[in-house]
Formats: C-alpha cells, structure tokens, sequence
C-alpha cells in the first residue's frame, strides 16, 4: 500500500526510536509519534489515526506491545512486530516481522509488506 505515510513508532529504547524516526524521514514517511508504553500508544491511535505502526514487542518493565497491536487490527491499521530475534510471537503471527538490529533497507522491506 503505497497509501502507508504516517507512521507510528512503540519504541522504549530512545536511542533505537531515533534511528527509526531518522530511516523514516529518509523514506519519505511521515513519524506520528514515539511511545514507549501501552498506554501512550494507545492514546496516540486514538488521537491521530495512524496509517501504520512499528512495534517494539517488549517494553521496559516486562511490558508487552500486545495491546498495541490488538487496537490496531481492530481498526485495520497494518503494523510490524519488531524483535529483538528469539522472542517468541504466535499473536499477530501473520504481520510483517523486523528484526534488530534494524538497517534502513530491512524498514523499508518491512514497510512495503505492509
């Protein structure tokens, strides 16, 4: 879906959301937001309707993006689980993966699966 532009980003790591922030900008896409928690994700879907988003899986505090993704394919908003490699994820397991370390070309191919 070529349509895809505004994109939101579930990140805890700061230094990793801003790369994915930058390979975005670089990819002509527009970055809705950066949340680091459940609960701010949530508000932001509710409050900008993004296009698509890139999940971080595990937040910091044991937290889980799985709410996250439950909101978005509730509204059909397509998404990516982002990993670390080797985290289990059989919810949501037909989205798109990315794994980390993350290289512009490997968001780009991600994106387009969308």
């Amino acid at each position: 879906m070529a349509s895809l532009q505004r994109i939101l980003i579930v990140e805890d790591e700061p230094l990793i959301a801003m790369m994915l922030e930058d390979f975005l900008e670089a990819l002509n896409k527009t970055h809705v937001a950066t949340c680091d928690s459940v609960m701010a994700a949530l508000a932001v879907i509710d409050a900008e309707h993004p296009d698509a988003a890139i999940l971080d899986v595990n937040l910091s505090g044991g937290e889980k993006s799985w709410p996250v993704a439950d909101a978005l394919a509730a509204r059909s908003i397509p998404f990516i689980l982002s990993t670390g490699g080797g985290e289990d994820t059989p919810a949501h397991a037909d989205r798109p993966r990315l794994v980390k370390p993350y290289t512009m070309e490997n968001v780009a191919k991600a994106l387009a699966e969308l």
